[in-house]
């Protein structure tokens, strides 16, 4: 049975999000990896983790801010597609921007339940050890931060109290005190410079 977390430590290249045209994945070959799982072929799956297990656990770590916890949801991520290769819809977006968002929506969940259960002494501290390759990990947070950076300064706000902390509009509204339609404004045009930088 595929199991991503040791593949993760044995292979210190998990390439994640690729921008180069000659090294994007395109959407037949992961249509293709996708068919070829849903068959049980445990080399496709991997292929498919060398591909997005570094945008994974970004995700993940960013959110979390714990490297245990982001080597758990990314685990939970790959498995779950490992077992159910057609949760991913054709034709409704990219393979790897569907894995992002399924991540950032699992880490948000755990960390909103951890944000419910623990107390400050509970939490615990990020392990030196990081599964992901650390160049192109961070050179993915680099092109990133650079477009947060040119941002203006309640967008970039907004966004992160959204992607980052895990609060909703209605919780930005509530600690910013502006309206909520105003917060789901700024919220959207960040995405779309966001889009816009990633796409160019």
């Amino acid at each position: 049975m595929f199991d991503p977390l040791p593949n993760s430590k044995s292979n210190p290249k998990p390439s994640g999000y690729r921008t180069s045209n000659s090294e994007t994945a395109t959407g037949s070959e992961d249509t293709e990896l996708l068919s070829r799982v849903g068959q049980g072929d445990e080399n496709a799956m991997e292929d498919i983790f060398r591909r997005y297990g570094c945008a994974v656990y970004s995700v993940a770590l960013r959110i979390l801010h714990d490297t245990g916890q982001a080597e758990d949801v990314m685990q939970e991520i790959f498995l779950q597609l490992w077992r159910k290769p057609t949760a991913f819809v054709q034709g409704r977006g990219a393979l790897g921007a569907w894995l992002v968002v399924v991540t950032r929506n699992r880490a948000i969940d755990l960390l909103r339940r951890r944000k419910l259960t623990d107390s400050v002494d509970d939490v615990v501290l990020a392990s030196p050890i990081n599964v992901a390759d650390d160049a192109e990990r961070n050179a993915m947070m680099e092109k990133v931060r650079g477009v947060l950076a040119n941002l203006p300064q309640e967008q970039r706000k907004s966004l992160e109290l959204a992607y980052f902390e895990g609060l909703t509009h209605t919780e930005i509204a509530s600690r910013t005190g502006d309206p909520l339609g105003t917060v789901k404004t700024r919220i959207r045009q960040a995405l779309i410079t966001l889009r816009k930088a990633f796409e160019a």
